[in-house]
């Protein structure tokens, strides 16, 4: 089926962002994301505040979304949006619109594994942005999430490596939070990081099988660290703020990179794609490129505004599906967990 004259509106509330975007042959038309500033003085999100915050701002969303791409909402396709996983409640806010709207228009629904989003991201044409070649290795990277995927096609994924803990995200973030930093932290402890001494203090890596992760560990270390270097200098974290955010951003990095190291070995694939929001960080984006270098991998990165929670990469697993005529029925319901 030709794609030319096909438009999908994409619909992302996995979280606490509510985001609407128009994608046309792989081609973005409009992206647009209402963030939610108000979980900034709690320290994290707190998913009943996300999901009436994702309440009020959707349907301008989505408005300015179509708006953008300069299209009427009777041109589009296809919706697309995220079925999980992700927050209960923020989740049936997403689905509940995107079914209305659907049915509404009498165009096809189509649900979206945010997961599978973040790695079929790297698929949207957009300058300065490279499309990996099957089969390839995915690190996905963020907040809620840690895995490494063995993608074999477009709708063939395994996950052959994930945290049995936390997500690389929220170590940076809880770390973050550990040395008086405000949320979210983790690209304060990037910030920080550059201007530091990576060899100032050794942080130990966790030790878990070669393709898992465990980020828990790592967070209680920083915290009795922390503690004790306090008790002795009250100042310390003031006076050494720079070289902590670099030595923990160092051992993160590195751990990330032993991991993808055994991936490549175990599977013989040299080609990497990396996403999710904590793909932004200066540090692993440095050491993926010193990898491609070293090790002869290929590597995929894409651009910032598809690396964070975004509709553009649901609106690019939509078209896929689209093209594939693989469409929800309309008792869809959202998951909060999800597997890929």
């Amino acid at each position: 089926m030709s794609l030319k004259n096909c438009y999908i509106l994409g619909i992302e509330s996995s979280c606490d962002d509510t985001a609407a975007a128009v994608i046309n042959n792989g081609v973005v038309l409009s992206n647009v994301v209402a963030t939610q500033k108000i979980h900034e003085e709690y320290g994290g999100v707190v998913p009943e505040l996300a999901s009436r915050a994702h309440q009020q701002n959707i349907v301008p969303v989505v408005h300015q979304a179509l708006r953008k791409a300069n299209i009427d909402k009777k041109q589009l396709n296809a919706i697309a949006f995220t079925r999980g996983p992700g927050l209960m409640g923020s989740l049936l806010v997403g689905t509940s619109f995107s079914k209305s709207l659907a049915m509404g228009l009498g165009i096809p629904l189509i649900d979206v594994n945010h997961m599978q989003a973040h790695i079929l991201a790297h698929f949207i044409k957009a300058e300065g942005q490279s499309e990996p070649n099957f089969p390839f290795l995915a690190l996905t990277i963020s907040g809620g999430h840690t895995q490494i995927v063995k993608v074999t096609g477009y709708f063939e994924m395994e996950v052959i490596g994930e945290t049995i803990d936390d997500a690389v995200g929220e170590a940076f973030d809880k770390s973050a939070k550990i040395l008086g930093l405000p949320y979210p932290g983790g690209p304060l402890i990037d910030k920080y990081a550059q201007q530091g001494d990576p060899k100032r203090f050794k942080f130990t890596k966790p030790k878990v099988s070669p393709l898992d992760f465990s980020f828990s560990g790592l967070k209680t270390a920083v915290l009795y660290f922390v503690e004790r270097e306090v008790q002795k200098n009250p100042n310390f974290i003031s006076e050494n703020i720079v070289d902590i955010c670099a030595s923990l951003q160092f051992t993160i990095v590195d751990y990330l990179m032993d991991k993808l190291k055994n991936a490549v070995k175990q599977t013989g694939i040299k080609e990497i794609a990396m996403g999710g929001g904590v793909s932004a960080n200066s540090g692993i984006r440095t050491a993926l490129g010193a990898a491609e270098k070293r090790y002869g991998w290929k590597t995929h990165i894409p651009k910032f505004e598809f690396c964070t929670d975004n509709a553009a990469m649901i609106a690019m697993v939509g078209e896929l599906k689209f093209k594939h005529q693989i469409f929800a029925e309309s008792n869809v319901a959202a998951q909060a967990r999800m597997k890929l």
